[in-house]
């Protein structure tokens, strides 16, 4: 059975160190309303118009809004799901990808790092997600996007997989981060997202794309099911005291909720 969401209108704060917040972002002609669905993939609402960003079909869309805009990070099945573009497109909205993610769905539009444009009347820019530290999996520069959305006033920074890249770290005026933490690779933990959160000083931060072992468990049932949960929650717990005293606000979000496939 797939995952089931267990509410599009999420409940943040497994732990009093984090901060109590509504998913909500006060902005010009209404709140931003950021919904977090799976791993990387999220709805963002604002004066009726909806972007989802790596929409995948293992998270629960049922009561997901159609999409006036669809932005794709990068190529692999959990960022570019066909199936979960088809669900939720509206007629003709545009979807913005990667000149690699382009070969496995043509009908996108290619935008490369460092470029901007305006979609479905949305300013979007698109910035470098890649890995600067060896290993694998290893995510080159300038195959992945991330994205920052002008919405109402408010810039929000949606980063892609990648490291602390020197595009990441010369931002100005970045209200709402979503930062990865790509575990269990050793890059990204929570003393580097802090680090890295410290070069351009977000007024709000969510992490994603934190629990891989839980992703991989969706998507292959003959996978081992994901570890202790607690594990995950004392990462999380130690990003939080991490960036405690920075005038940051952590919004912990219900990105792997309990469910069954």
């Amino acid at each position: 059975m797939r995952l089931l969401l267990s509410s599009l209108v999420f409940m943040v704060g497994v732990s009093p160190a984090f901060a109590q917040s509504s998913n909500r972002i006060a902005a010009e002609g209404g709140d931003i309303v950021i919904t977090p669905i799976i791993h990387s993939s999220a709805q963002v609402e604002h004066a009726g118009r909806v972007i989802h960003i790596d929409p995948w079909s293992l998270g629960d869309l049922a009561q997901a809004k159609a999409a006036d805009l669809i932005l794709v990070t990068d190529d692999p099945g959990h960022h570019l799901d066909p199936v979960a573009i088809a669900q939720l497109r509206k007629p003709g909205a545009p979807v913005v990808l990667t000149a690699k993610a382009h070969g496995q769905f043509p009908d996108g539009i290619v935008i490369s790092n460092g470029e901007s444009s305006v979609f479905a009347g949305i300013e979007v820019e698109a910035v470098g997600a890649y890995d600067m530290t060896p290993g694998l999996p290893y995510h080159p520069k300038g195959e992945a996007n991330g994205y920052v959305i002008t919405l109402g006033g408010k810039r929000l920074f949606f980063s892609g997989v990648g490291e602390c890249v020197p595009e990441i770290q010369a931002f100005l005026n970045i209200d709402v981060a979503v930062m990865p933490m790509n575990l269990p690779v050793d890059r990204m933990r929570p003393i580097p997202v802090a680090e890295c959160l410290k070069t351009f000083m977000p007024a709000v931060v969510y992490l994603n794309h934190y629990d891989n072992p839980h992703a991989r468990w969706l998507v292959d049932s003959q996978s081992n099911p994901p570890p202790d949960a607690r594990a995950t929650a004392a990462t999380i717990r130690a990003f939080g005291e991490a960036i405690e005293g920075l005038g940051i606000e952590f919004r912990d979000a219900g990105w792997y909720p309990l469910g069954s496939r």
